[in-house]
């Protein structure tokens, strides 16, 4: 069986569902999820305006509420993948 490959943003995989978006590998012990809660039009194009950002740890024996490692809230879907993949990295090297 053939390896599915994603869209990646500085060399980690960004998959995209809905409003929702994971930044990282789901392998890794920490990923991101960004979720856009709001758009708007900007020439003729629907953009993001406010995204949420939050670090969850992956290990599936933890409970949701305690997988969430650190949460944020940015305007524009640029500044939310800026402190994602910071965010991302700092984690990993944990």
């Amino acid at each position: 069986m053939a390896e599915k490959e994603f869209s990646t943003y500085k060399g980690r995989p960004l998959v995209r569902c809905g409003d929702e978006l994971y930044y990282g590998s789901m392998e890794d012990r920490f990923v991101i999820r960004m979720q856009i809660k709001s758009k708007k039009d900007v020439n003729g194009l629907e953009v993001a305006d406010k995204v949420a950002i939050q670090l969850l740890c992956t290990d599936p024996d933890l409970s949701p509420r305690k997988q969430l490692v650190k949460a944020s809230e940015k305007n524009g879907l640029y500044l939310a993948l800026d402190i994602a993949d910071v965010w991302l990295e700092r984690a990993l090297k944990m």
